[in-house]
């Protein structure tokens, strides 16, 4: 069993190795554009489904609360936390629209919307980020390393990985890194 934990460990820790090498600029632009946005009066909105809707709600979190600083409150919306409007939507309009009727409510040109995906093919985030790709906000991908989801944002952050939570621990260590850069940018005076 401790061989097959390490092994587990090494797998983990390869796919963030490649995060190096493939997604450095990537990072650093998607960091860039969520100050921009706060600086602009913007907020971020992330979602996601399963797993991903969970790292969504996490990173939500992490900028309402804190990080790491004791600072003012961002603000930030987890798109699939409200289930009274995620079963009206999907019961009404079908599952596919739970994010992009969200987004039309809720995006405005100012704000950076994060869609995450590990197959990038999840047809409720990729009609969210065409809608928010209408509304002119920032649209930025957290995926894996295929899918159509990379091929329609601004800015993709995609692992390489075809294996779902090697894909999942990668998106939030690069969403944690996120948050402590964003963090130490907007609040270095305090």
């Amino acid at each position: 069993m401790k061989d097959k934990i390490k092994n587990l460990l090494e797998e983990s820790i390869a796919v963030k190795k490649d995060l190096i090498d493939d997604n450095l600029d990537q990072i650093e632009r998607a960091i860039k554009a969520i100050i921009k946005t706060y600086q602009a009066g913007g907020k971020v909105i992330l979602f996601g489904n399963g797993g991903s809707a969970a790292d969504a709600q996490h990173l939500v979190a992490e900028m309402v609360g804190r990080f790491a600083i004791e600072r003012r409150s961002l603000p930030a919306i987890a798109l699939n936390c409200n289930n009274s409007i995620t079963t009206a939507l999907a019961n009404d309009y079908g599952y596919e629209s739970i994010f992009s009727r969200q987004i039309q409510a809720y995006a405005e040109q100012k704000d950076s919307v994060i869609g995450i995906s590990t197959s990038g093919n999840s047809k409720n985030v990729l009609l969210a980020i065409k809608e928010a790709k209408k509304i002119g906000a920032i649209t930025i991908g957290f995926s894996g390393e295929t899918g159509e989801l990379n091929k329609i944002v601004d800015i993709t952050i995609a692992v390489r990985s075809k294996i779902v939570p090697r894909i999942q621990e990668a998106h939030i260590t690069v969403g944690h890194i996120i948050c402590q850069l964003i963090e130490e940018e907007l609040f270095k005076n305090l």
